[in-house]
């Protein structure tokens, strides 16, 4: 099982870090044309959104691997979990295609939830 939570960790720190990479450094009408609901929110918040992403990121290995406050790793899978929540509860409200839209939020979402449940519980640090 530890296993399966570091290579889920590393996963979707790859995805989130990418995911974030992307929203931080390019420019609005690029987001624009990739990720529609960008247009909804001021570009500020977008990058709070991207930094948020790549810190998760980082919190999903660095402490666990580093062996500095282990525990930290749960806490950041949990807060990627949350966030992916409200991406997809964005996605259902704009109706893009509804379901669909929404469906790689609610996967990273469960993944998440479920990194954090096993690093909370049976196989914390």
């Amino acid at each position: 099982m530890e296993i399966l939570l570091w290579t889920l960790a590393g996963l979707l720190a790859v995805v989130f870090a990418t995911s974030g990479t992307t929203k931080l450094v390019s420019s609005r009408e690029r987001l624009i044309e990739r990720t529609p609901w960008v247009e909804q929110f001021p570009h500020p918040s977008v990058r709070g959104i991207g930094a948020l992403e790549v810190l998760g990121a980082i919190g999903l290995i660095l402490p666990a691997a580093l062996g500095i406050a282990p525990w930290l790793t749960a806490f950041a899978a949990a807060g990627l979990g949350i966030t992916m929540v409200f991406a997809a509860l964005l996605h259902l409200r704009r109706e893009e295609d509804d379901l669909p839209a929404a469906m790689p939020a609610i996967v990273l979402g469960i993944l998440s939830v479920f990194v954090a449940w096993m690093r909370f519980g049976p196989y914390a640090f």
